[in-house]
Order: structure tokens, then C-alpha cells, then sequence
């Protein structure tokens, strides 16, 4: 049995309000697929990610069927979205713009370890509390510079498993 040949189109779409007009609507079209559906699906699956710009993958085979393939938004993204933010800090380092749990930083570091290059999670989780500090975010009521120190202290290792 043959193998399907696929195209692949990728967009970034706001969570759960993808529509049928650009981008995607004009390149998904002349393949004679039904956008709405392909739409509806996407939007169904970035649900979760409302407020939020986020990357997907559009497969068509050329039976005419599709796969949708969500990507996690940037980390950058999540940590505001944790703590209900829509920007950081203008001036990251001198000026904090909010306060996120280190439990926070972890369930952000699992979501996201697979598509980072941290060989462990407390890798992982060093770099969303380094994106926290590029951000304005305190860990903890403290900085990030502070709470980097106390993982390599082994401070957090309870909560790192």
C-alpha cells in the first residue's frame, strides 16, 4: 500500500479564535479541503491556549484528510498567561511585573521539556525561571537570580521530580 503524500502548512493562530480568513483560509483553499473544518478542529484544540498566539501544523494528504498539530506557545507566553499578566516588565531587572509559584515554573517546565535542549528538568526549570527574569517575574517573592542560586543549592530538589 502506497504512503499519502502529505503537504505541510504551519501558522501561528490566536487560541481558540482561529477563522477562516488569512493565513489560513488562502492556502488551505485551493486544495479544495474544507477550511471550516479544518478551523473548527484547530480551534478545538487550542481551546486551552485562549488570549494566546500559538503555533500549529496543518497536514493534508492527498486523500483529502488532514491532521491538526498543536505546538506549545512560547514560554514567555505561559508564564503570563500563569499569572494572568499580558506583558512583562518593561524594565526587567529593576522593575518587577509579577510573581509566579515555583510549583508554576515546574508545571511550565514539564509542558515544555521535550521541545527544550535541558538534558534534566531542573535544566528545564532553570530555564523558565530565566525567562522569568527577562520577563520582570519574581519566583517565589524573590528573584530569579536568587531562586537560580538556591536550585543549584539543591533547595528545591523535593519539588523537582
Amino acid at each position: 500500500m502506497a504512503e499519502k503524500e502529505k503537504k505541510a502548512f504551519n501558522f501561528i493562530v490566536p487560541g481558540g479564535e482561529a477563522n477562516a480568513g488569512p493565513p489560513i483560509g488562502p492556502a488551505l483553499g485551493p486544495l479544495a479541503l474544507n477550511v471550516m473544518q479544518v478551523v473548527k478542529k484547530i480551534n478545538d484544540l487550542t481551546a486551552d491556549y485562549k488570549g494566546m498566539k500559538v503555533p500549529v501544523s496543518v497536514e493534508v494528504y492527498s486523500d483529502k484528510t488532514f491532521n491538526v498539530v498543536v505546538k506549545l506557545p512560547p514560554t514567555s507566553a505561559l508564564i503570563l498567561k500563569e499569572i494572568g499578566l499580558q506583558k512583562g516588565s518593561a524594565k526587567a531587572g529593576t522593575e518587577w511585573a509579577g510573581n509566579i509559584s515555583f510549583d508554576s515554573v515546574v508545571k511550565i517546565a514539564k509542558s515544555k521539556y521535550d521541545n527544550t535542549s535541558a538534558k534534566t528538568l531542573k535544566g528545564a526549570i532553570k530555564m523558565i525561571v530565566g525567562t522569568c527574569a527577562s520577563l520582570g517575574i519574581k519566583v517565589e517573592n524573590k528573584t530569579p537570580e536568587e531562586v537560580l542560586a538556591e536550585i543549584n543549592s539543591g533547595a528545591f530538589d523535593t519539588k523537582v521530580s
